[in-house]
């Protein structure tokens, strides 16, 4: 007796094949819609107000915090170079690792003014989630992973 006649047959036709299953969340263009991104969006707000009162316990100057709250956004001149390079510039920029790279720096190295550049840091990352400006994917500025934003959004909105 072999093998394969005690085994039943593996029987891969079409027809028994079953639909690969479906997002639980409506995505469109890349990102989420719906009650997950107004928890995404919710989400950004808290993060800012967070390194707004970190800033605020750490003694943080404000005209400092105001003079590098838009610094994260020179990240954007990667776009310069096309699409694929500026979403790896601007995540790189708009992502919490650095920051928090950033803070470990600070506790290592005893400067707490790296510190108060995170938080600043981190409070941008918040202000831009907030509003909808999530981490970009390399096809275009407005494709990003809280959906898409920009001209073309208002667009396929009025259709």
């Amino acid at each position: 007796m072999t093998t394969a006649t005690t085994l039943p047959a593996l029987d891969l036709a079409s027809s028994t094949r079953r639909p690969a299953p479906q997002p639980a969340c409506a995505v469109s263009a890349g990102g989420a819609k719906g009650m997950p991104r107004a928890l995404l969006r919710l989400e950004g707000a808290l993060v800012l107000g967070a390194a707004l009162l970190a800033y605020a316990h750490l003694g943080g100057r404000w005209g400092w915090f105001a003079a590098l709250f838009f610094l994260p956004d020179l990240s954007m001149l990667g776009y310069l170079a096309g699409p694929r390079v500026g979403a790896v510039a601007y995540n790189a920029g708009h992502s919490h690792l650095a920051p928090a790279l950033l803070a470990v720096a600070s506790v290592a190295l005893g400067a707490p003014a790296l510190l108060l550049g995170a938080a600043i840091w981190v409070g941008h990352i918040g202000f831009d989630r907030m509003l909808g400006y999530g981490l970009k994917y390399g096809t275009a500025f407005g494709d990003t992973h809280l959906g898409r934003v920009g001209s073309k959004r208002s667009l396929s909105r009025a259709t």
